[in-house]
């Protein structure tokens, strides 16, 4: 007989199979992918891969925190908070509570960022709201030339960042500072990148996405008030390109703002679902 929401977690220690029926049973209606995500988790609770899970569907195990995570999962907790692990740009990085999970969509940021700086020597590169610092690290990794530094007002999120730079052995080449936009730090920068907050205030979310940090996405009343700031700070500073995610609405808004600004050019791109979601514009001098 299949398991239900309704049916108590299984007496450990059980099959491998029953625990990802039982699983799946509690997710089913509450999110998209309901035998993957059990999958994800219970791999995790018991420090094994999803192709262990699959090859061993009799073994009996102890499910350790797997049955107290699926009914977190259940009641809106991301996924990446619960397994402690996030992959982003072909890496896995770790991800805590009280700091943005990164997106997908955001690796475009980075490799529209790094277009724009390819014939650079050696560039500084600065970021603004670097959360898990996984934009910073991947320009590490790949410009192995640059001198980066990266700011957030979030003490969690400077720790985490540091912590994945070790991770993954850059973090020797990351100065990273707690603070609000560039203060304390100091140009010239051939690239200013950023992922803000641009959200509006009112702008309604999946539940699941409530339980990040709420400072890490909402810009403001309108939502790209922080944005006007990053690219007033990009003009005050001496820097050659500004890299910026934004709402898929604010298109607009931002080329107006720029077209005020010491802006040669902007090019604005779109995301894997063709919604506007970046920009990058060359700083005049």
């Amino acid at each position: 007989m299949p398991e239900t929401a309704s049916t108590p977690p299984l007496t450990p220690p059980a099959s491998v199979a029953r625990w990802l029926q039982w699983g799946e049973a509690q997710l089913s209606g509450r999110v998209d992918r309901p035998r993957l995500e059990a999958q994800i988790l219970l791999a995790s609770a018991i420090k094994r891969d999803r192709l262990w899970l699959m090859a061993h569907p009799e073994a009996a195990i102890d499910p350790g925190s797997y049955p107290d995570w699926i009914a977190q999962r259940a009641d809106a907790q991301p996924l990446e908070y619960l397994t402690g692990r996030v992959g982003f740009y072909s890496r896995e990085f770790i991800i805590t509570p009280g700091v943005l999970i990164p997106r997908p969509e955001t690796e475009l940021l980075i490799d529209r960022a790094l277009a724009a700086i390819a014939t650079s020597q050696a560039p500084r590169i600065a970021e603004i709201g670097t959360g898990s610092g996984v934009i910073a690290i991947v320009l590490a990794l790949l410009r192995t030339d640059a001198e980066i530094v990266a700011t957030d007002i979030n003490p969690k999120a400077i720790a985490l960042a540091r912590e994945n730079a070790a991770l993954h052995g850059v973090a020797d080449r990351i100065a990273f500072v707690q603070g609000s936009l560039l203060d304390g730090v100091g140009g010239p920068f051939d690239l200013l990148i950023s992922n803000p907050p641009y959200i509006a205030s009112d702008a309604p979310l999946d539940p699941c996405v409530l339980k990040e940090p709420y400072e890490a996405l909402f810009g403001g009343a309108a939502g790209h008030e922080l944005l006007f700031q990053i690219i007033d700070s990009a003009c005050a500073q001496r820097v050659g390109y500004l890299a910026c995610e934004c709402g898929y609405d604010q298109r607009a808004v931002l080329e107006r703002y720029l077209a005020d600004k010491r802006v040669s050019e902007v090019e604005f791109y779109q995301d894997y679902a063709q919604l506007q979601r970046g920009f990058v514009a060359r700083i005049d001098d």
